[in-house]
């Protein structure tokens, strides 16, 4: 059988004649070519490449060809490895400073990214030098769990690495790794190894100060064949996640086709769905190369499998966040709707002989030896390693799988000073809504909660990792497209939000509700809790003009305010949400003719109303800080975040425009931006923001979130 030509590097011609049966000549081999081996019609393909210093072609047996790989002399690969370490009680801080310590130790050009924005990451950086870093710029659901995509966006992102190395973050890494790196690097196509690190119960060993070394308990030195020799414990497909190593080169390359869901790390299936994918999608090829012996997991699975998911949400292992990644796993990409291949095109194993590295092609993974326990395979249980048939059968998310009450979300979310921000959005602004939560995930802004108004939001915020919660009274047959100021669906939506804030005012919570088309340049809470004082509302000035009074009748915002949780504020958001019930207009104008009386009648300055039966003040900020979208024209300047932050904008409405589409359009042109919708992924500083917002690339969101 012939390698397919899209795997085969052909030589220039170098004046020599060829051998026979594929085989390069001597000159070819001394200028360090990467040369392809035809092999005979019965014996299987295989990849060869040859170097000065290693050109000798092994067999074995009449199964097929194994060719050793190059072992010449060169200039180093850059090796960035990247990890997420899991905070306590699910991670150790030692076992994790004991894996950083043994990748530093490594031979070689190998540095050390650690991802997300916990504390304990930056603890564990700080004990080692300019090697290691942090980046805390990875999408992490609202329990603090990262995001899977996201890390391997980031680490797509190493323009400054040749080969880039995901890996559990208390995984030991030995120097076998650099060396077989070092040869697939030479490889001129792009590739993706894979590799089981065998789980270690017992381990005993520890490495030397200066790590060139590690030793056993009485101190004395420990080669690292013999770590490589350790007895491997088995364990199950259920709990395999952490002993996983992934690598790959050309890490801007992609790894497979379609679009890589928001997995959450950690929670299963997203390892085995990526290796599927990138098997399936026959872009690169695949080195199963568990039989070397990367790396070492020094801890049974068992004592972790309990433990809570997070530090916040007290659920036990096995709860929603597993839910969501078989859910997802189910409905993205082919894992549970394409086989694959018998013999596949790609894939191949990797064995060490004596120092040559050598690969032939492959069936199967021989990660199922790890994956798959004695006792199933004993007893024909293992079934197929792709085909999880509860995985495949999941079936849509159902809300009982996030079991936050409002409460409970409020207990987990709110600040010191039991403020929340609300959030509120229904299927036609679902991606502006995670274009506002990611600007405040990046502003650190964590106290906020979402209510959506329908099954397809909740579902949509739930796989996004937003806190949510559904609310049953919301109004059913929301418009895509026609929900806009003025509509009759406008009016029906608005009015579901003074109920929510009424209802999370009587729990004891301060509300800022801000709607999803507010742009938020800087957190107003602290400023908005110290200068509005109990029996104090503050709200956003919809006034357009620049001079005279901003609380002229009907010149309240309802989109963006501050309400605290006293008696006066919640007598007074009562009637609100009494007098817009019995209004067939939206809820603004009953939050004007409640608190600053109809035509403005309990007006007490140019800026301020005071609502006489409960002696509410009403403040209508500063427009500088807080403006409207009619003000000033801001949305029309050039560059309007320059002007904004000129003017010490806290936020930016993007209101007083008709129309989704054309409030999106604003919006993306504009830069005030924050999520890609075709990777499901917040812009960061390493995403490639520049050319999201030249382009515009969200083609109006029609379809984006269809599966």
């Amino acid at each position: 059988m012939q390698l397919p030509s899209h795997h085969r590097r052909v030589p220039p011609r170098r004046g020599g004649r060829r051998a026979r049966g594929g085989v390069a000549d001597p000159a070819s081999r001394l200028a360090g070519c990467l040369l392809l081996f035809l092999a005979l019609a019965a014996a299987a393909a295989v990849l060869c490449l040859s170097s000065s210093s290693s050109s000798r072609r092994h067999h074995e047996g009449a199964g097929g060809g194994r060719e050793t790989l190059p072992g010449g002399s060169g200039a180093a690969p850059r090796v960035t490895i990247f990890a997420a370490p899991r905070p306590p009680p699910e991670g150790s801080p030692a076992r994790q400073e004991l894996a950083v310590r043994s990748w530093l130790a490594l031979p070689g050009n190998v540095s050390v990214v650690l991802l997300g924005a916990h504390a304990s990451s930056l603890a564990l950086a700080g004990r080692f030098g300019r090697r290691v870093t942090v980046d805390a710029a990875i999408d992490s659901a609202f329990t603090g769990t990262p995001f899977f995509h996201s890390m391997v966006g980031r680490a797509q992102a190493a323009s400054d690495s040749h080969i880039c190395v995901l890996v559990d973050a208390e995984i030991i890494l030995l120097p076998e790794i650099v060396n077989a790196l070092a040869h697939f690097s030479k490889v001129d196509r792009d590739w993706f190894l894979v590799a089981m690190s065998p789980n270690i119960t017992e381990f005993h060993y520890k490495l030397a100060d200066n790590g060139s070394h590690w030793l056993q308990a009485d101190g004395k030195k420990v080669s690292f064949k013999k770590l490589q020799e350790i007895p491997a414990d088995k364990w199950t497909s259920e709990s395999s996640d952490r002993g996983l190593i992934v690598a790959w080169n050309s890490p801007s390359s992609p790894l497979h086709a379609g679009v890589l869901p928001s997995f959450l790390y950690g929670r299963g299936e997203h390892n085995w769905w990526l290796i599927h994918e990138v098997l399936s999608s026959e872009m690169r090829l695949v080195f199963d190369a568990s039989s070397l012996v990367l790396g070492l997991y020094p801890e049974s699975f068992s004592s972790m499998h309990d433990m809570s998911s997070s530090k916040n949400d007290g659920l036990p292992a096995g709860s929603w966040q597993y839910s969501v990644n078989r859910h997802l796993a189910a409905i993205y990409g082919s894992y549970c709707y394409r086989l694959l291949r018998r013999h596949s095109t790609v894939l191949h194993k990797v064995v060490k002989q004596s120092e040559d590295y050598m690969f032939s092609k492959a069936k199967e993974l021989t990660l199922s030896d790890f994956v798959i326990g004695k006792e199933q395979r004993a007893h024909g249980e293992g079934g197929s390693l792709w085909r999880n048939e509860s995985i495949c059968l999941s079936g849509h998310l159902h809300s009982s799988d996030l079991p936050y009450s409002l409460s409970r979300l409020l207990e987990l979310t709110a600040d010191k000073n039991r403020s929340i921000v609300l959030g509120v959005a229904g299927v036609s602004y679902r991606d502006m809504l995670m274009s506002w939560a990611c600007r405040l995930r990046h502003l650190r802004v964590t106290n906020f909660i979402v209510c959506a108004l329908d099954h397809e939001t909740y579902e949509f915020s739930v796989l996004q990792g937003l806190p949510v919660f559904r609310d049953p009274l919301s109004p059913k047959n929301v418009s895509f497209d026609d929900c806009h100021f003025g509509t009759k669906c406008f009016q029906q939506v608005t009015k579901v939000k003074s109920r929510i804030v009424l209802e999370i005012l009587k729990l004891g919570y301060n509300v800022l509700l801000s709607d999803v088309d507010v742009y938020w340049f800087d957190n107003p809470v602290p400023l908005m809790y110290s200068l509005l004082g109990p029996a104090t509302f503050g709200a956003q000035s919809d006034e357009y003009s620049d001079t005279g009074p901003i609380n002229l009748p009907r010149r309240l915002n309802s989109g963006f305010y501050f309400a605290r949780s006293d008696n006066a504020t919640i007598t007074v958001m009562q009637m609100i949400v009494k007098h817009a019930s019995n209004s067939g207009l939206s809820e603004q104008p009953s939050f004007y003719d409640v608190m600053c009386g109809k035509n403005g009648t309990n007006r007490i300055s140019g800026d301020r109303c005071l609502e006489p039966a409960t002696n509410l003040t009403v403040v209508f900020l500063n427009r500088d800080l807080f403006p409207n979208g009619a003000y000033k024209g801001l949305w029309e300047k050039h560059d309007v975040q320059s002007t904004c932050m000129e003017l010490g904008c806290f936020i930016l409405h993007n209101n007083w425009i008709n129309g989704r589409k054309k409030k999106l359009q604003r919006q993306m042109s504009s830069g005030l931006w924050d999520y890609d919708p075709s990777s499901r992924l917040c812009l960061q500083s390493w995403s490639d923001r520049g050319s999201f917002r030249l382009t515009g690339r969200f083609h109006l969101f029609e379809d984006t979130d269809k599966q």
